[in-house]
């Protein structure tokens, strides 16, 4: 895992020195992507600089470094992730020639590409990556981003030179960037609680999107030019999910399973594959218990795995990690947290995430990740479990509501959620029974009620409040293409698209690349891989959602491994009391970033509506920590980069 930047200088004027002092210092901007070994490449005939931080995985040697020349000399990389498959892809170079110096995947990758050119290259890889490829004969700059987008690459404008980078916070260090907001990406994170792409929170800064591929001629490009236009896609989820009507209609349960059991199985031992230590993180949860019990299956060793917990009640899995690590044999690491240990990562959380983000359980995250890094340099997860099996309640509650309220009038739906809104989120939780999160959802299923389209009712769903506080674009959403509706698949099938398009890579894999990455950990997905992804769609709703459950063939697999009742439990979530810490130990905090005289001065937040809702909040007249999480996190970013 690596961090790299570069740029080609269409201002024209300096020397060489002058920007290499630049490019050392874009690259040393990710040095905690890559904190082992750093270099830079300069192409001798045009401004083109490549810069690269490494984190060595596989081939520790010198071999391996970056950025990395093809035999020819033709080609030239910076490469970030992992191809899981390039020991199978070498030997198929190998039967035609191709001689190889080191054992490194980006090897493999040059000699790949000089083979079989880059398009059939693409469609080959197996992994999770971004790379910029420079081709000294034709002078083009190809950029690609794996499938699902598990590593970020931005793109864009600094004056007039094309710069490029793993983190924006490389590009502040080009001496022509100018961090200009986008107001569409402020109001499209204050919808989303991320920046989707392809927007970055700057204006001519392009995040590009999973999936696809850009190539440039750098020397006649138009500086400004929107590099959206450029982008192709070159795998689709979407075109999956459009197949699906191929699906395994007559196969046995017990052979689905088995298959889906040998899938997983291969992509874990896939993700094993590692020069330097390795390990996982265990949660409890049906997911990463699924990975663990996989990984030591297939391991003649304990597999490390690591857990942390919370002081606070409803907050703490770690009990439930531990038992099944005890049963699987694991080397089990539990670290407790205190609150204050939380706490004291939150002014981290702007330079990490150097773009606006507010997941809260990016604070968790982060600390495993750290926990973690005390003995290993890879870490499996069960990121991808939930978007391709039904795992989240809106797959379940989403249709349900939709169908409910489709027959009832408008006027009635909107009595009926004032009526359930006038309850606060408290009080719905301490009905007796009540599951984890309960008030919430009632509160989120209450203000779908007036909506009247699918698309609407998930944007709803996966946003943090009704009512956006933007001046602009209050109505900024997804691109109409960035919702696809594909006939033949029901709502269910529907939100689970939308999920894997949208909310995974933009929030989920950019929560897990930043807080990993921070601690130069790299984190591996088994799940995600497009083996499963395109196996799965394949196979009826029966297999994901059943019995007002989601994940039915991970839990068929899990039984095989560990008692039911060590994970049949309702789905607790990986996050932080924030709501409670505002109103209380970071109230001071949180007061002067919510300024009413600053956001006014900003111009992107309506103050009136900040302020009404903080001080409901912190009058508990209403539960609004995610929105105004969302609020603190952009201001907290804000003050650290504009």
């Amino acid at each position: 895992m690596c961090g790299f930047t570069g740029f080609y200088a269409n201002s024209g004027g300096r020397s060489r020195a002058e920007l290499h002092v630049i490019g050392k210092a874009m690259t040393d901007a990710l040095v905690h992507r890559g904190p082992d070994s750093g270099d830079i490449w300069q192409d001798p005939d045009c401004p083109l600089l490549l810069g690269h931080r490494r984190l060595a995985i596989l081939d520790l040697s010198k071999q391996g470094a970056q950025p990395m020349s093809s035999h020819t000399g033709r080609y030239v990389i910076v490469f970030n992730g992992e191809i899981y498959n390039h020991l199978e892809l070498r030997k198929d170079l190998e039967v035609i020639g191709c001689v190889f110096s080191g054992r490194s995947d980006t090897e493999t990758l040059l000699a790949a590409v000089e083979q079989w050119g880059l398009n059939r290259t693409l469609q080959k890889l197996s992994g999770m990556f971004a790379f910029a490829l420079w081709d000294r004969k034709t002078r083009t700059l190809d950029f690609a981003r794996d499938r699902f987008g598990k590593k970020p690459l931005y793109i864009g404008w600094a004056g007039k030179s094309l710069v490029f980078a793993s983190e924006l916070k490389a590009l502040h260090r080009y001496d022509g960037f100018t961090p200009e907001i986008n107001k569409k990406a402020v109001a499209l994170y204050m919808r989303y609680a991320c920046v989707p792409a392809p927007f970055s929170i700057y204006k001519d800064i392009w995040h590009l999107s999973p999936g696809h591929r850009i190539t440039l001629a750098v020397g006649d490009l138009a500086p400004g030019t929107d590099l959206r236009t450029a982008m192709q896609p070159y795998w689709s989820a979407k075109d999956i999910a459009k197949d699906s009507n191929q699906r395994l209609v007559d196969v046995d349960e017990q052979t689905i399973v088995d298959e889906f059991e040998r899938l997983l199985s291969d992509s874990v031992r896939d993700r094993m594959i590692s020069d330097v230590p390795l390990g996982a993180f265990l949660s409890g949860g049906i997911d990463s218990s699924c990975i663990v019990a996989l990984m030591q299956k297939i391991s003649s060793q304990p597999v490390h795995s690591y857990t942390i917990g919370f002081e606070e009640a409803g907050y703490n899995e770690a009990d439930y990690a531990a038992k099944i690590a005890a049963h699987l044999g694991t080397d089990h690491h539990e670290q407790m947290c205190t609150a204050s240990d939380a706490r004291d990562v939150i002014p981290e959380l702007p330079n990490m995430y150097d773009e606006p983000f507010a997941d809260a359980s990016a604070i968790p995250t982060f600390l495993v990740s750290k926990f973690a890094r005390k003995d290993v340099s890879v870490a499996l997860s069960g990121d991808g479990g939930d978007e391709m099996l039904g795992g989240y309640s809106r797959h379940i509650s989403g249709p349900q509501i939709w169908s409910i309220m489709r027959p009832i009038p408008h006027i009635l739906r909107s009595m009926l959620a004032k009526g359930i809104t006038s309850v606060s989120t408290e009080k719905w939780q301490s009905f007796r029974q009540a599951k984890p999160l309960f008030g919430k959802h009632m509160h989120k299923a209450a203000s779908i009620l007036s909506l009247d389209t699918r698309e609407d009712i998930y944007t709803r769903l996966t946003s943090p409040w009704d009512a956006l506080p933007t001046l602009q674009h209050k109505d900024a959403r997804f691109e109409e293409d960035d919702l696809p509706s594909v006939q033949g698949l029901n709502f269910a099938q529907q939100i689970m698209l939308w999920d894997t398009l949208a909310y995974l890579p933009n929030d989920i894999l950019a929560k897990i690349d930043r807080a990993s990455m921070a601690v130069s950990l790299e984190a591996r997905a088994p799940l995600l891989d497009p083996r499963i992804y395109q196996y799965v769609w394949r196979l009826p709703m029966r297999y994901k959602i059943r019995n007002g459950k989601g994940k039915w063939l991970l839990r068929q697999v899990l039984k095989r491994h560990v008692p039911e009742t060590l994970f049949e439990r309702p789905k607790q979530g990986f996050s932080v009391p924030v709501g409670d810490w505002i109103r209380g130990s970071l109230r001071e905090w949180a007061e002067d970033l919510i300024d009413e005289k600053d956001i006014r001065e900003q111009g992107l937040l309506d103050p009136e509506t900040v302020r009404t809702m903080w001080n409901a909040h912190c009058n508990q007249n209403g539960n609004h920590s995610e929105a105004l999480w969302a609020i603190l996190m952009f201001q907290a970013w804000h003050k650290r980069w504009i």
